[in-house]
């Protein structure tokens, strides 16, 4: 692999890394608002699936960074994205306005990121990643 391309995954996977992370954080601080508007958009069991919401961001967010079971992180994170954008961002549901406009932007950039994130899942880590170490050292 080109060393650039291994750049561009190493850089992809930061920012894509960092995306979820800083988010968790926020959920973190602001635990009762989230709480909030998750159950204003009708998601079930609002504290535990925060929980889970938070740890997958944080420890799925450094893993992607590192390059650590990238394929699977990446995998998992779209799926993540589709559940959250499916509930939190449920344009379909609402009367025309700016809110439904937002939530449709919301909506399709999360599909944009969903797609990076299987092209990733798919193409894995690159070299500059904790996987690539760990294959070469076996």
């Amino acid at each position: 692999m080109l060393a650039i391309n291994n750049l561009t995954l190493l850089s992809g996977r930061f920012l894509m890394g960092v995306y979820f992370i800083l988010p968790g954080i926020s959920k973190i601080v602001d635990f009762e608002g989230t709480s909030g508007y998750m159950a204003n958009h009708g998601v079930p069991l609002v504290p535990l699936l925060l929980v889970i919401t938070i740890i997958l961001q944080l420890a799925l967010g450094l893993f992607m960074i590192v390059g650590f079971q990238t394929k699977l992180t990446a995998f998992l994170l779209a799926g993540m994205v589709l559940v959250i954008s499916i509930f939190m961002h449920n344009f379909w549901s609402m009367e025309d306005g700016i809110n439904k406009t937002h939530e449709t932007q919301n909506f399709f950039k999360n599909m944009g990121i969903m797609a990076g994130l299987l092209m990733i899942s798919s193409l894995g880590g690159g070299q500059l990643s904790i996987d690539s170490r760990n294959a070469s050292q076996s």
